[in-house]
């Protein structure tokens, strides 16, 4: 399955940099913990400070697992809590959402 998700990035060139910094190469946890869930393939994609990530997933992977998951793994957590230093929520976004998942409207 194919999921694509967007997430704002504070509007700030050096936590910018930053971000783009950590993510050059992630924590093995972090690698471990998404591959584990049953995302097989993940890249983030940049315009501005606005986020775009797409996942490909086997059948195992589940929304509800991955969140159960990364709340159990205190270097998961972690994880979050140091990107958020660098992330804010869309306008639209509830309390407490990060990456919202996003509705496909056109294939080809």
């Amino acid at each position: 399955m194919r999921y694509a998700l967007a997430l704002d990035l504070k509007d700030d060139p050096a936590l910018i940099a930053e971000y783009e910094r950590y993510h050059e190469q992630i924590w093995p946890d972090i690698e471990a913990s998404i591959r584990e869930s049953g995302i097989t393939a993940m890249e983030i994609y940049r315009v501005g400070n606005r986020l775009f990530m797409l996942m490909e997933t086997n059948d195992s992977f589940s929304f509800d697992a991955k969140a159960a998951a990364d709340a159990a793994n205190p270097i998961v957590q972690k994880w979050e809590d140091l990107m958020w230093t660098y992330q804010q929520a869309l306008p639209m976004a509830q309390p407490g959402e990060k990456w919202l998942l996003m509705n496909k409207i056109f294939s080809l």
